[in-house]
């Protein structure tokens, strides 16, 4: 049986062929063809036997599901997770980001070295009640921080936990800055871009992180000498 068509794509607007949808997109016929399959992409509108109609809301539904696979590298699995969030109007906003959240940051796999862990934990739990955040028990960003806080006493590079405060005050700016981008009538577009900024925004961070830190390198101990040399 056929899925009803969603409503949202129903009042979609202009109507193209696959291979159209194809061009405007970059995507390949036979990874459309592939996600239609796997239900990531929902089915056009029938016009003929094998052949269907495609909206602007596909182009839209495309292009995120390629951003958390591509550029996110998010498994299949995940993108349908994040997905349907997106689409359950009824999950609050905040239920939503904490797909996305975990998503970022799956749960750290089981190890044997665990020495220091507790330690790393308490300490992390000391700095995110001094800071005043909300945070889950069970946040996969705070077990995840109290690994590498953990590891890096275990390596001797040990820093200590107050060497993060300034990027919790970076993190808290930037985390206020973007939600300050959510439409105040949290429409559907406002969900897919909400899921579509955490995931790119987080990546953004990183890589200007890293060339921040290319940059200082480069003035401390000399720039990179040119290739050709």
């Amino acid at each position: 049986m056929r899925d009803t068509l969603p409503a949202w794509l129903a009042a979609a607007g202009d109507s193209m062929r696959i291979s159209d949808l194809s061009k405007q997109t970059g995507v390949p016929v036979a990874t459309i063809k592939f996600y239609l399959r796997e239900r990531l992409l929902p089915a056009g509108r029938p016009t003929g036997r094998n052949q269907a109609e495609y909206s602007e809301a596909h182009v839209r539904r495309l292009r995120l599901i390629r951003a958390l696979a591509n550029i996110g590298q998010f498994e299949l699995s995940v993108v349908r997770e994040v997905l349907a969030a997106v689409e359950n109007e009824e999950l609050p906003m905040r239920d939503l980001y904490e797909v996305i959240n975990r998503a970022l940051v799956p749960p750290e796999p089981a190890t044997t070295e665990a020495d220091g862990l507790d330690q790393a934990g308490a300490e992390v739990t000391r700095f995110i009640a001094a800071l005043g955040w909300q945070v889950a028990e069970d946040s996969p960003s705070r077990v995840r921080l109290a690994h590498v806080v953990a590891a890096l006493e275990r390596l001797g590079c040990a820093c200590g936990i107050d060497f993060f405060l300034p990027y919790a005050e970076t993190a808290e700016r930037i985390a206020a800055q973007e939600l300050d981008l959510l439409p105040p009538d949290r429409t559907r577009g406002g969900r897919a871009g909400a899921v579509v900024r955490a995931v790119l925004f987080d990546i953004a961070l990183a890589a200007m992180r890293r060339m921040a830190q290319q940059h200082y390198v480069a003035l401390r101990f000399g720039a990179a000498r040119d290739r050709d040399e």
